[in-house]
C-alpha cells in the first residue's frame, strides 16, 4: 500500500503557543486572506491581515514569535516572502526576498522553528535533490543553506536551539529519516533505519523527553504503523495495536512539553480519522488505551499545543465565537510502561542511538 502523507493542520502554531496564523475565506466566501491568532493571553483574539489584493489559495502562512506572520507566495517560477504585520486599520507588508526555482522544483515551508524568529523551507528538485533555504530571520534575504541528495519530505526540529533538523529522504528507492545540521552546511547523519528493507518516517519529536513517533512498515510491510522511540536509547522502536485502529487513521500533532527523561509518561495528542468523520486521540507511550474524545465544533483541524500542565489547547473557529480555544485535559498517566510487550511489537532501530548528530540533538 502506498504511503499517504497525513493532510495540513488548518492553521501553524508557533512552538510556544503564543501565535497562530491560517489563510482563510473572506467574507464575501471567493477570496482568501492571512489571519493571526494571539493565543498567549487570557483571552485569544484574531485579526485580519488582508493585502493589497486577494490572496492565492496555495499560499502558506506561518507565525513568528513577534506577532508577524510570514508569507510565502508563488507566481510561477518565482517564490516570494513578506512578513505581515497589523497596522491600525490596515496591513503592513515587509519584503523579505524571493527565490528562484526551475521548472518542476517544488518549495515549501517547513514546520514552525523553535524560537519563532526564523522560518526555514526546502525546494525539491526533479532531478532527486533537496535544497535547504533561510526564508526569514537572515542577514541579508532568503539565503541558501545546503543541498542534500536524495528528495525530501516531512521535517521536525530535534533541539530547542533550531540547529538540528529531521528530514524523510527518498533514496535508492527507500525513505529513510536523516538528520540535517543546519550550522554545518546541512551535513547529513542517518537517524532512522529500522531495517534495510523498512520505509521510516519520524513524524514528531520531543526535546525534553526525548519521545520520537515514528511511521514504519517494518512491523507490516506494505502497511504503515505507528510507533515510539527514545532519541539516544538503545531500546527498540515499539508499535503498540492501540495505535492501530481498525478503519481509522492517526495522525499525532502535539506532543507535551516538559517530561524531562520520562518520554513514557508524554502525552499525545492524535487526530484521528475514520468513518465517522475527524476526532480527538489522547495517549501516553505508558498507556496501552487511546482515549477519544470529541473535537470542538470548528476545530482547526490538526492544530494545538500542549502545556506543560497536560491541557491540551485547541483553536476553534465558528459563527458565534470567531476565535476559540478550547481546553482538554490530558487522563492521568495511571500504570507503568509495558515490562515485557509483544516481541512483534519490538522492532530495532540500527543507528538511532548511534547518530553522533543524533546524540548531539539530545543534550
Amino acid at each position: 500500500m502506498a504511503y499517504v502523507p497525513p493532510p495540513a493542520p488548518e492553521c501553524l502554531v508557533t512552538r510556544d503557543g503564543t501565535y497562530a496564523a491560517r489563510l482563510t475565506l473572506a467574507a464575501d466566501g471567493a477570496s482568501w486572506l492571512p489571519e493571526r491568532w494571539a493565543l498567549g493571553g487570557p483571552e485569544p483574539y484574531v485579526v485580519p491581515l488582508p493585502g493589497n489584493q486577494p490572496e492565492e489559495p496555495d499560499a502558506e502562512v506561518q507565525p513568528l514569535s513577534d506577532g508577524r506572520v510570514l508569507i510565502h507566495r508563488r507566481a510561477g517560477a518565482r517564490h516570494t516572502f513578506t512578513l505581515l504585520y497589523p497596522t491600525g486599520p490596515g496591513t503592513g507588508e515587509l519584503a523579505v526576498g524571493s527565490v528562484e526555482c526551475p521548472d518542476g522544483e517544488a518549495l515549501r515551508l517547513l514546520p514552525p522553528a523553535p524560537g519563532g524568529r526564523r522560518a526555514y523551507a526546502v525546494a525539491v528538485s526533479p532531478g532527486g535533490s533537496t535544497a535547504v533555504w533561510l526564508v526569514a530571520g537572515g542577514l541579508c534575504g532568503p539565503e541558501h543553506l545546503g543541498e542534500i541528495r536524495g528528495r525530501c519530505s516531512g521535517g521536525v526540529w530535534l533541539d530547542r536551539e533550531g540547529r538540528m533538523l529531521a528530514l524523510d529522504r527518498e533514496l535508492d528507492g527507500r525513505t529513510k529519516t536523516v538528520v540535517v545540521d543546519l550550522e554545518r552546511g546541512c551535513e547529513v547523519s542517518p537517524l532512522l533505519q529500522i531495517s534495510a528493507d523498512s520505509d521510516d518516517r519520524l513524524v514528531m519529536a520531543d526535546p525534553d523527553s526525548g519521545l520520537l513517533l515514528i511511521r514504519s512498515d517494518a512491523p507490516s510491510p506494505g502497511r504503515h504503523r505507528l510507533g515510539w522511540g527514545v532519541l539516544g536509547s538503545t531500546l527498540p522502536v515499539r508499535f503498540p495495536e492501540g495505535l492501530r485502529p481498525a478503519e481509522c487513521v492517526m495522525t499525532p500533532f502535539a506532543v507535551q512539553p516538559g517530561q524531562v527523561l520520562t518520554p513514557e509518561a508524554c502525552a499525545v495528542a492524535l487526530r484521528v480519522d475514520g468513518v465517522g468523520g475527524t476526532w480527538i486521540g489522547l495517549w501516553r507511550p505508558s498507556d496501552r488505551r487511546v482515549w477519544h474524545v470529541a473535537a470542538p465544533p470548528g476545530w482547526l483541524t490538526g492544530a494545538g499545543v500542549f502545556g506543560k500542565d497536560g491541557v491540551l489547547r485547541l483553536p476553534f473557529a465558528t459563527r458565534e465565537d470567531p476565535c476559540g480555544l478550547a481546553a482538554v485535559t490530558a487522563p492521568p498517566a495511571d500504570r507503568p510502561v509495558e515490562a515485557a510487550p509483544d516481541a512483534a511489537s519490538l522492532i530495532r532501530p540500527v543507528p538511532l542511538q548511534q547518530s553522533p548528530l543524533a546524540a548531539r540533538a539530545a543534550v
